[in-house]
């Protein structure tokens, strides 16, 4: 009997072996595989993440150049604004403060001609009321 229980143990482990070997086969077989596929997934990935990049480094361009011409734009508004301010200054102080004085001056002229000229003023006369009048119904 006891040769029959080494036989089987012996036919045992065989079998353990055969299982283990074909286990050890068969992840070597998905390992490549596995590698396989991720190299493949790296060629295609590659390019996009190249692509990616190129996009990104002109999205970047892009806002700087976005950036600076807000900026020249805000120059600009400030630049028009200050000079309208001037314009605006320079049109009061050589336009209107002239043609205010001017106008004083002519209100002055009249002032004084209607000061020398000045009739007496004619008495108002009394108003006739016609004694009906008042009352009339009607």
């Amino acid at each position: 009997m006891s040769d029959l229980f080494l036989g089987v143990i012996a036919g045992s482990v065989v079998v353990m072996a055969v299982i283990q070997v074909a286990a050890i086969v068969f992840a070597v077989r998905s390992a490549r595989r596995v590698g396989d596929a991720v190299s493949r997934l790296e060629q295609h990935v590659t390019p996009i993440v190249a692509d990616l990049k190129t996009i990104s480094s002109q999205a970047a361009r892009a806002t700087s150049v976005a950036t600076a011409q807000i900026e020249r734009a805000e120059q600009l508004i400030t630049d028009l604004s200050r000079r309208v301010e001037e314009t605006a200054t320079a049109l009061q102080s050589s336009i209107i403060r002239p043609a205010r004085e001017g106008f004083a001056v002519v209100q002055g002229v009249i002032g004084a001609l209607s000061a020398l000229s000045q009739r007496p003023a004619p008495r108002p006369r009394p108003a006739q009321a016609d004694d009906e009048d008042p009352l009339f119904i009607g």
